[in-house]
Parts: C-alpha cells; structure tokens; sequence
C-alpha cells in the first residue's frame, strides 16, 4: 500500500536550443520501472510549451510514493517539431536520471540535476520538485475578469491571459494554472476554469497565491503587463470590494513616481465542492451489472479443432474462458446480486436455425442472466455445443440490448458493464459506431477483449482514446470504449496468473474514470454512507 502520493512538477533551464528559426518547444516525457524489472516504460508526458529554454510544465505527474521500494525515474526532454506522437519524430535534448526518493530527501524535496545524454554538449539542467499531496478533495470554479489593462501591442489592443503560481514551503512558486487568452482587449472576461483546492494552495489556505497577467504574443515572447497576490482564503470571500486587484509592474513602479497600475483584475464567481472518487459512489451504494456478450462466428474456427479459440480443452481454459474470468473475478465484487446475463452473438440458434445477434446463452430468452462467473462459464460451454458458428460479426446489437436496460436507471444508482469478447472483425462498424455513440449518454461502459491473432484495428478505432468515437456528425459525449488484445497478456506456464491479473487490471482501469464521468455530466452526487443498522455495528 502506497504510504502516500506526491505531485512533480518538471522545470528545466538553459535547454538545447535544436531549432533554427526560433526556440525549442520543449515536451518532458517520465519513465518508471516496475520493482523487480529494469524495463522503463512510459509513465506519462508533460504539455509542450513553444519557443522556450526554460520551460516550467504545467502538466504535473502524481506518483505513489513507496518508502520501502527504490522508485527509478527516468526524464526524457524533446523538442517537438510535429503533432504526431511517436518520440523518434523529434529532437532530443537530454535526460537525467534519478529514484522518487532522491528528490523527497533533497532539500526542500527539490532537486537540480544537468541533462545529459548528448555527447560533448551542455544540455541545461532540470529542475524536480515533489509535494505530498493532501488528500483535500476540493474543487474551486473561479471566474476573473480585468479592467484598463495595459495597452502592449503596436497595432490593436493587447490579447491578455493571466498564470497562476502558489508558493512552495521555502518561498519559491510553482505554476498551477494559466487562463485562454482573450483576443484583442483591455477588459477581458475570462471563462471560469475549475481547479483543485489543492492545486491552489495544498490545503494551506493562507499560502500566497501569485497571478502574472501577460499580453500573448505569436512567437512566445510574451509581455508581461503586470501582477497581483492572494490567497485561497482571501478568493473564497467570492465577488467583493476586497477582490478586486490592482495589476502592477514592478519595474514601471520603480521608474514612474505617479505610476498607480496597469489595471485591475476582478474576481467574478467563486464556488467550491468536493470531488467524488469512485469509492464514494461504491460505498454510496452505486452497483455494477455485468453482462458478456461472446462472439460465436465461424471466424473462431470449428470448435471441435483445438486451433479453434472457441476448442474446449480438458486441460486447460480456452482464451475466452480466460477472458472471461480475468475480468468477471474482479467485477464480481461490485454487484450484489452476482446474477451476470450472458448473451452471444453470430451463430445458428435452434430450432429452426436462424442467426441471432443476441441469443441468451442459458437458453432462456426472458431471463438470460447466469448465477456467478461459474454459471456464465457453464452456460458458454453448454452453447458451443447447441448452436452452429455462423455470421456476421454485428456488435450493434448487444450493444443496445444493454443500453437499453441502461435507459431505465439514470439516477446513479446502477452502472452497467458491456463484456464483449470477439477474435475482432467487425461487420457492422457504421451501426456500432451509432449504438456506442447513443449509449455514451447512459450509465455504460464497453469493454472489448480481442482474442486469437487478427489485425484489431477496427477495435482500437472504437477504443476512442486517441479520436473520440462519431456517428452520423454526432460524437460520443464520453470516452465508453476500453479495447485490449488477449495475446498481449498470453503467457502460458506458470506466470500466466501474472498476466491475467495484468489483463484485468488494464481493462478495468478506465471504468471508474468513466463511472465519475456520467455521474459529473449528470450533476448526481453519492448518496450519504448508510449508516449501520444496530445489529450489524461491530
């Protein structure tokens, strides 16, 4: 169990400077390593900031600090030339190396490092800075607005836009906002913007909260117009006398005797709320339903074959049954009723043969739901040797079938869970396209296993991490697609445990993100903890 979690914030000074026509436009990628493995995987990446050698990166990492493990980060630094992703596209411009711990026992747990990795050149230096974080759950909505800025520009007004800073423990700041920039004004009216509290002021209400309001300029050589301090307690007083700023420069005050501001900044609205965690919601009551829907086309092979991946080995579970499991064990926790309705798709269906989409796999049209994993298992077993592998591969109907049992429990209450497992090709991309797009708006997630050897691409489209899924114009208003391949996670033998719990963990990792989604699109809070009835109090 992770004794705590700690936030990094990412600067660097003096970088390479690799472009020709302006500065480099520095992206900051951290690499971890598992315990017990030297292989570094990508961890996560900071925003890229444009034409800069000293960046300080908005985007924050939070890690789970381990005392008792040796934590090992690597910093990779990267001038971005493009908009594609692939790292090998772009400049380097040095890495450092060091351990979680290293930077926590560093004094004022911040540590300097120099960049290296480039032979014969100076790269800069990096700067890491971790702060625990409280575990304040508080969110803040702020809107600003500012009168009479400083006009900056030659042609036209200024385009402001304000960075916000709070103070560390040995009085240096860390960035922790910047605003959109409002073109072509002196009185802009920024849009209101939601930040954790913690974010702010890390639960230290008092701690001085510094705001640059700039005028943006193209070519990253942004004017500075002037600046205020506050702090959290003073912003939460909301719209008052009090909270309106004179916006100064320094420098201008200095030279000018009768030098009184470059403007003022108003705070508009305040408001402040908790943020839900999907625990809340858990222990608020909040269930889970499970439903499997399981590809029963031809394109399995002849489960009679053990090349089938529908073959029914004495010895060993087929991949679907290993899919099956690796999820329904974990998601099984989270519904009360361990009843799990199970559905196939593309086979022949007795009696008389018809191709169903949607067939109940315990036979019973009225009520297919299975008693447990074991039950769901059963009845897949008993199906392979029911009905004939068929066609099309048509998701679409699962799809809705769960959607519409979705229709019926908005309140939060219930959130429903899509299994679909398939060997991945598609026939009815345009009508799954729609289904996932009208389901988007309901309490449902769909998680695709992909299994056997087949290109998934179709899956990874659905999967929408990368372009948000659309339909007819319309697009998904959530992100409801997890796709993982099986084979990814196939290694037989004695680790194979290992990699199903991997298998679970990366299907199920996105749906309490998606649970707090709806529930956020929706405005439904977790209901209070009921409290122990008498008998049941320890």
């Amino acid at each position: 169990v992770p004794a705590t979690r700690v936030e990094l914030t990412v600067s660097c000074r003096q970088l390479l400077d690799r472009d020709t026509f302006s500065k480099s436009d520095p992206l900051c990628v951290l690499y971890t390593q598992r315990p017990g493995s030297h292989q570094w995987r990508e961890f996560g990446r900071t925003e890229v900031i444009d034409n800069s050698l000293n960046p300080d990166f908005l985007h924050k990492f939070i890690l789970d600090y381990c005392f008792e493990e040796r934590q090992n980060l690597r910093f990779d630094l990267y001038d971005v030339d493009s908009k594609t992703p692939d790292l090998s596209k772009h400049d380097f411009l040095g890495q450092a190396f060091c351990t979680l711990g290293e930077i926590v026992g560093s004094a004022g747990s911040r540590l300097e490092k120099p960049l290296i990795g480039i032979p014969g050149k100076k790269c800069g230096t990096i700067i890491l800075l971790a702060e625990e974080l409280g575990n304040c759950r508080d969110v803040a909505t702020l809107q600003f607005c500012a009168n009479k800025l400083d006009k900056k520009d030659f042609f036209g007004k200024s385009d402001p836009f304000m960075v916000f800073y709070r103070s560390n423990e040995d009085g240096t700041f860390t960035i922790c906002h910047k605003t959109e920039v409002v073109r072509n004004t002196l009185n802009p009216v920024w849009a209101a913007f939601a930040i954790p509290v913690r974010a702010l002021c890390n639960g230290d209400h008092d701690r001085a909260i510094k705001v640059e309001v700039y005028d943006w300029d193209r070519d990253g050589s942004h004017d500075f117009i002037g600046e205020f301090t506050t702090s959290y307690r003073e912003l939460a007083q909301g719209q008052n006398h009090l909270n309106v700023y004179q916006v100064v420069n320094p420098r201008k005050k200095m030279k000018k005797k009768k030098y009184l501001n470059s403007g003022t900044v108003t705070l508009l609205s305040f408001a402040v709320e908790a943020e839900h965690t999907f625990l809340d919601y858990i222990r608020g009551g909040t269930q889970l339903n499970f439903t499997v829907a399981i590809d029963f086309t031809a394109s399995n092979g002849n489960p009679s074959q053990p090349t089938s991946l529908h073959y029914l080995s004495p010895f060993q579970l087929n991949a679907y049954s290993l899919a099956l499991r690796a999820v329904g064990d974990i998601i099984q926790d989270y519904d009360s009723d361990k009843m799990f309705p199970a559905l196939g798709f593309g086979a022949k269906v007795p009696p008389d043969g018809h191709v169903s989409h949607e067939f109940p796999l315990n036979g019973d049209a009225s009520n297919p739901a299975c008693r447990g994993i074991a039950g769901v298992l059963e009845a897949y077993q008993r199906s392979l040797r029911r009905v004939q592998l068929y066609g099309p591969t048509n998701f679409a109907p699962v799809v809705n079938h769960v959607a519409r049992s979705a229709a019926t429990v908005l309140d939060g209450s219930q959130y429903f869970v899509l299994l679909i497992i398939t060997d991945g090709v598609i026939s009815d991309m345009a009508q799954t396209k729609e289904a996932i797009v009208n389901a988007a708006k309901l309490p449902m997630s769909i998680i695709i296993v992909g299994v056997g050897q087949a290109e998934f691409d179709a899956m990874v489209e659905l999967d929408g991490d990368d372009i948000r899924i659309s339909s007819r114009g319309k697009v998904a208003e959530r992100d409801i697609v997890q796709f993982v391949p099986f084979r990814d996670y196939m290694s037989g033998g004695p680790g194979a445990g290992l990699s199903m719990a991997g298998l679970a963990r990366e299907v199920l990792a996105e749906i309490p993100d998606q649970l707090l989604s709806y529930m956020k699109a929706r405005g439904i809070k977790p209901p209070p903890i009921p409290p122990m009835s008498p008998e049941t109090s320890p």
